[in-house]
């Protein structure tokens, strides 16, 4: 099974590719995000990282946990994760970036081949896991790390807004 978030981000490629890899920082930036805490450091900024969010359905959260294995690769550049743990154990991710015209283009795949569980395996993941639950967080955390990049790029960081935005009462997420 492959799941595949992707999206322009109009931000440099350097910008986005700094707060993608800081991932100790990504509950800052995303809502549905419950905590990300290393427990091993790799010298390339990877290691061993447990994470956990909610996956929102309406106005009940459902809690996921996973450990993975990250490794940064600067000069590609890209940031991978193996899934060692949590119900997606096996599960490749890689965080592909690309400079663009607009800014840079980031590519967000997971593969996974399921749980191994027998006889319903694939199907939860191809019918329910992949779709529900893992586009519906990385769609987020995509979404949430482009617009922290953007407001980086613009000059707005979080916290703080331009007047237009402050007199119109609009709110950047």
């Amino acid at each position: 099974m492959e799941t595949l978030d992707e999206r322009i981000v109009r931000a440099p490629l350097r910008t986005m590719f700094a707060i993608a890899r800081d991932v100790e920082h990504w509950p800052a930036h995303l809502a549905h995000y419950r905590w990300v805490r290393f427990r091993d450091r790799a010298p390339d900024g990877g290691g061993i990282v447990e994470m956990a969010a909610w996956r929102p359905f309406g106005v009940v959260r459902w809690p996921t946990w996973w450990l993975s294995e990250m490794s940064v690769d600067e000069a590609r550049p890209a940031i991978r994760f193996r899934h060692i743990g949590g119900v997606t154990t096996a599960m490749d991710v890689e965080w592909a970036f690309e400079e663009v015209r607009d800014g840079t283009h980031v590519r967000l795949l997971h593969v996974w081949d399921g749980p191994r569980w027998p006889l319903i395996g694939v199907v939860a993941a191809t019918a329910v896991i992949g779709p529900i639950f893992i586009h519906g967080i990385a769609s987020r955390t995509l979404a949430g790390l482009a617009a922290a990049a953007e407001r980086v790029a613009s000059g707005v960081h979080a916290g703080h807004h331009p007047p237009a935005a402050q007199s119109s009462g609009g709110r950047s997420s």
